[in-house]
């Protein structure tokens, strides 16, 4: 396979790329955009080869989707004893805000090897470690998958800030580089006072302004240049 990778220029709505529609997808249980699918079955068709069956377990995923995982999350952890600036905190550990997540683009998914028996937790990081069930799916995507366009996004590694390292996230480059470009012309500080979320009182400019720099951007750095 060729480590020739075609970007893509077109141009993506607001609305697509916050997840609220806008966005053609393809596929059955788990969406994604038709080039970023076509390009996954080139890869899972080469893996199928080792032994290897990658399935994805979350593609595309909307923004009211991720608004019911953000409320739920916002509330147990206030119901907790959390204050709401702790809560937002927590949540943002691992969980995006709505309308900012990579999932929302139809570029990238969560994966693990249907070729074993699934553990009771699917996405933990041990899974793909050392000797974790996933760790043979882990070796082979860090030696093929760029080849096929596809990129670790929240990669191990200790001076990254933001989300927290997720072995199983990947995100189709050819695609994603351009819509996280168009995405960060969007004023999200004026969407949010004008969106019914729970904690949305305080995503203030300042919590904003840092959400973007370390949980938007500090990710992979091959997915922020060509």
């Amino acid at each position: 396979m060729s480590n020739f990778l075609v970007f893509s220029q077109q141009q993506f709505s607001e609305k697509a790329l916050m997840g609220r529609g806008d966005l053609a997808l393809e596929g059955t249980s788990f969406k994604l955009q038709k080039e970023t699918l076509e390009a996954f079955k080139k890869m899972q068709k080469a893996a199928l080869k080792e032994g290897i069956n990658i399935k994805i377990v979350s593609g595309y995923r909307s923004f009211d989707r991720q608004k019911s995982i953000w409320n739920r999350k916002y509330n147990l952890y206030t119901s907790q004893g959390l204050t709401p600036n702790e809560a937002l905190q927590k949540i943002i550990e691992y969980s995006t805000i709505p309308g900012t997540s990579r999932h929302h683009w139809g570029t990238d998914f969560d994966i693990i090897d249907a070729a074993v028996k699934a553990p009771k937790s699917l996405l933990v990081t041990s899974n793909y470690e050392k000797n974790g069930v996933y760790a043979k799916l882990k070796k082979w995507m860090d030696a093929h998958a760029e080849s096929y366009g596809f990129y670790l996004v929240y990669t191990n590694n200790e001076t990254r800030k933001g989300f927290k390292y997720e072995p199983w996230h990947y995100t189709y480059k050819p695609l994603s580089l351009n819509m996280l470009s168009e995405y960060l012309k969007i004023n999200l500080l004026a969407f949010y006072k004008n969106i019914n979320l729970e904690g949305s009182q305080y995503l203030t400019k300042e919590f904003i302004r840092n959400y973007s720099k370390n949980n938007i951007l500090d990710i992979n750095k091959n997915l922020i240049n060509n």
